[in-house]
């Protein structure tokens, strides 16, 4: 018999294709929207600017200040610019840093959102907004958090440097990782995790030898799709947890360190369902931690927290942080069991399992 399951519905409109970031002016419209602020982090200023450009009028102007793990101080001078500039809207564009903030500033505001990734990382399908202050990364969910509207473009991701593609690609699947063992999981959301896996297991060599291979890009953008909505419809558990505290207690870069956990941390719990985490090794092989660490190191992503500047006497404090406040895991665990798997981490060793 079919299990019992509750399917909640995907309520962001999903633009995607090639070429589609021409259609930005007619989301804002459609949103009932005239005065949008673009949003970017520095680097990719002269992106949003041009965007700004081809909105005309309907661009209030352009803040590119964006920064990783969405810092609260950030957050106060961009929604300060927000309502000096009479905007009605926020289109964000660019990684899970430009997420972060659009998302910050709408849970503040109340403003829509049009959200616009140019990386794999996947956080703008969901109603998740991790900020930080104090030195600590905090969590929380609710609806006025997602963006109405997501546009996808395959050709914003040609120009995406390999080292990004490959740690926002493994980040993507620690998504659908934790979605397989979820306790709100349903077949749905099971179904886009399976062909994520598959998808990024095809692409992801491919641009290894030729990053712009354009059929392997809009592979590796619609897996990235399914693992962001997988994301927002689920609950994640211990990688999660972990990759905020390393991120936001000791300023590791968000997509390298979901990449080098996301091996350890699927072992560790490989170990108490193997059976709903059997689409990972049936794609990367078995058992599923190993194969994945294989994928990940035939790839050319970071191996090594260390490497990252993390100090193995860090570790421990880390462990503790993780501690902090009880969430749910399929398989248990104390600070021990997260300080050994974080030492495994550090070094970089291929999981047994």
């Amino acid at each position: 018999m079919t299990r019992a399951f509750t399917f909640p519905g995907i309520t962001t409109r999903v633009v995607f294709g090639a070429g589609t970031l021409a259609r930005t002016g007619e989301e804002l419209a459609r949103l009932g929207h005239s005065r949008a602020l673009v949003l970017s982090t520095p680097n990719q200023r002269q992106d949003a600017q041009a965007l700004a450009e081809r909105l005309g009028d309907k661009a209030a102007g352009v803040f590119a200040g964006a920064r990783m793990h969405t810092p609260v101080e950030v957050t106060e001078k961009a929604v300060q610019a927000f309502l000096d500039t009479g905007s009605d809207c926020v289109i964000s564009l660019g990684g899970g840093s430009t997420t972060g903030l659009g998302k910050a500033i709408a849970v503040r505001t109340g403003a829509d959102q049009i959200a616009i990734p140019t990386t794999y990382a996947g956080s703008e399908m969901t109603d998740i907004l991790g900020e930080t202050a104090s030195g600590e990364k905090t969590t929380r969910r609710e609806a006025a958090i997602r963006p109405e509207v997501v546009i996808y473009d395959v050709d914003l991701t040609l120009s995406l440097p390999l080292g990004l593609t490959v740690t926002s690609a493994l980040n993507a699947i620690a998504h659908a990782m934790e979605a397989f063992y979820a306790p709100d999981r349903n077949p749905v959301i099971e179904a886009m995790c399976r062909d994520a896996m598959r998808a990024f297991q095809s692409a992801i060599p491919r641009l290894v030898q030729d990053p712009a291979d354009r059929e392997a890009r809009g592979e590796a953008l619609y897996a990235a799709w399914c693992c962001s909505t997988a994301l927002g419809q689920v609950s994640m558990a211990l990688h999660h947890k972990l990759a905020h505290v390393l991120g936001g207690s000791f300023d590791l870069p968000h997509a390298e360190t979901h990449a080098i956990l996301l091996p350890h941390t699927t072992a560790f719990n490989a170990a108490a369902v193997p059976d709903l985490l059997s689409p990972i090794a049936g794609v990367f092989g078995a058992p599923a931690g190993a194969g994945l660490w294989d994928f990940a190191k035939a790839s050319g992503a970071p191996m090594r927290l260390a490497d990252l500047g993390l100090a193995k006497a860090d570790l421990p404090r880390a462990a503790a942080i993780a501690m902090k406040n009880k969430y749910w895991n399929p398989r248990p665990f104390d600070e021990a069991a997260i300080l050994t798997l974080l030492q495994a981490a550090w070094a970089g060793t291929r999981p047994a399992s």
